[in-house]
């Protein structure tokens, strides 16, 4: 089976494909890499982490020729357990429910999980993220898992053992949400690995009563009707296998050899650590190539919560950052490593930093990890390379003259090339445009904004020092009618070298550079009535010459 070729940069993606070429071993016909996630809530940033770590391991492993398959898990089988924020109260009446059989919350989708599903598959679609989708309320209902089901029941004893291994207090109120801990009745059934949504009410709030091993017959009592039901576990296919047992029993059918896991789901006594004890001694199965990845947060938060409510998703991220930056984000970190998410002023220092390793991709002598992730970054194996800019203007540019020109696509597309960035017409700036365009409106504060004054502050100019009118006066002499940002720079910077008998292209004394911070604050306050905005060169060139002479001519 193809590996890595020598010689070329490697990263955590290249090391977790080699586990998993090995994990199937030589000959196998495909390898299959696993990601799952429940769709309780809005699919946030952090869940993001779980999809597109196994991405980038398939896309590396078709790099090399391997057949693959991205299989992706929907739990939608699982319990709805507690209403989101801003749900309406009465979906408590839902919780026990599968989430396939809760209805959406907006009535726009088939249930509660496709309506958290569909959002995702959209913004994944704009990842270039192709991954073969299976939802666990089929495959239950359908009788697929009928003999791994039959098999944890039988072994019920040995699976007990080990889970009783791993148990301590801790560990069960860390993993308050393991529906091994909720079966509560006596003896045999008192951890019974298969648990059944009543079929009056269709919540999972059952206590077992009895067990035939031959018939399979399985009786219950719902705690919350007082229904009697007997469900048959070889043709009824009305409940599904604890958590904890239905992890490995997954691995087995669909023979996974590769899938990662929150650092939560890593740590002792978890699911992970007795899945893999599971999969091999009930199933026969090796345990699954794997490692724990860390938490994703957003503004200072550290962990999300997908029931919680606002945490932000990959459909909000997509509003203000081009696919491959938000690719990028993951991708370049070892998976352990923990990281934040910013809206806020980061996302400037983003864009510009990843121009620059854009630039020094095109160079092949360059070639190292850094571009290596940028590769994985910009382009897929399905999808090819992921839309951009034909013109790549920097962003902090885009901002900075959407905020003056209150998001005017036209006159931004005029100031651009202005500034040096020749374009045919505005959709050569796009995604980019939109993106700084939603950034400087729905991201930056009010009170960074930029407001230009109305009308000149005449109480000011007329109270200008001989200095400051000469600066004035100076800047006005020599700004074009038609500015260009080159040039229109120097001028901004060289008046106060002007004032002191200095050429604009002199190298600036310390003298020089102290009148420039006073010039460059008094412009910001007669301009924008402010101590600070956007780069001044920037700001004159999207105001226009006619309008700045207006708001800086001195009264006679």
């Amino acid at each position: 089976m193809p590996t890595k070729q020598d010689g070329e940069p490697h990263d955590w993606v290249t090391r977790a494909a080699d586990d998993a070429v090995r994990h199937a071993g030589e000959g196998a016909e495909i390898v299959t890499v696993s990601s799952g996630a429940s769709p309780s809530g809005r699919v946030h940033l952090g869940n993001l982490r779980e999809f597109l770590t196994v991405h980038f391991v398939a896309e590396e492993l078709r790099r090399r020729g391997v057949n693959t398959r991205h299989l992706h898990v929907w739990d939608d089988f699982d319990r709805f357990r507690k209403v989101p924020v801003g749900v309406d109260p009465s979906w408590s009446d839902h919780i026990g429910r599968p989430l396939s059989a809760v209805p959406d919350p907006e009535g726009c989708h088939d249930s509660w999980a496709e309506h958290f599903k569909a959002p995702l598959r959209d913004a994944l679609h704009a990842m270039g993220v192709d991954m073969e989708e299976i939802s666990q309320t089929e495959r239950y209902r359908a009788g697929h898992y009928r003999d791994p089901v039959l098999t944890a029941v039988r072994e019920r004893h040995r699976i007990e053992s080990v889970l009783a291994k791993h148990r301590t207090k801790a560990v069960e109120l860390e993993s308050a949400d393991d529906d091994d801990t909720a079966d509560t009745a006596a003896g045999d059934l008192a951890r019974f690995p298969y648990k059944p949504y009543c079929r009056d009410c269709g919540r999972d709030t059952v206590t077992l009563t009895s067990y035939d091993e031959e018939t399979t017959d399985l009786g219950y009592t719902c705690d919350v009707t007082g229904y009697q039901g007997v469900t048959n576990l070889t043709t009824d296919f009305e409940g599904k296998l604890v958590w904890k047992v239905d992890w490995p029993m997954r691995w087995a059918v669909e023979h996974v050899d590769f899938e990662p896991a929150g650092m939560d789901h890593a740590t002792p006594g978890s699911s992970f650590t007795v899945g893999h004890e599971l999969v091999e001694s009930i199933y026969g199965m090796p345990r699954p190539a794997w490692f724990g990845y860390g938490f994703v947060g957003f503004a200072g938060v550290q962990k999300m919560s997908s029931s919680a409510g606002g945490a932000p998703t990959a459909e909000d991220a997509l509003r203000i950052l081009e696919a491959p930056i938000l690719r990028w984000l993951y991708v370049r970190r070892n998976p352990r490593q923990a990281f934040n998410i910013d809206f806020g002023a980061e996302v400037v220092r983003l864009y510009d930093e990843w121009d620059a390793l854009g630039r020094k991709a095109q160079d092949p002598a360059k070639r190292d990890a850094q571009v290596l992730a940028y590769e994985r970054a910009t382009s897929t194996s399905t999808a090819g390379v992921l839309p951009t800019a034909p013109v790549v203007v920097p962003f902090r540019l885009l901002s900075s003259v959407a905020d003056v020109t209150a998001g005017s696509a036209e006159q931004i597309s005029r100031i651009v090339e202005h500034a040096g960035h020749p374009h045919g017409s505005v959709a050569d700036l796009q995604p980019r445009l939109d993106k700084a365009m939603a950034w400087t409106s729905e991201f930056v504060p009010e009170s960074d904004r930029t407001t230009v004054r109305d009308a000149p502050d005449t109480e000011t100019l007329a109270a200008l020092g001989p200095q400051q009118r000469e600066w004035i006066g100076l800047l006005l002499q020599h700004l074009p009618d038609e500015p260009d940002l080159e040039p229109l720079t120097a001028v901004v910077y060289g008046v106060p070298k002007l004032a002191r008998g200095m050429a604009l292209d002199d190298k600036p004394t310390d003298e020089v550079k102290a009148d420039q911070k006073e010039f460059f604050a008094l412009l910001y306050q007669l301009l924008v009535d402010a101590e600070r905005g956007p780069r001044l060169p920037t700001l004159i060139l999207a105001l226009g010459s006619e309008r700045v002479r207006d708001l800086l001519t001195l009264p006679e």
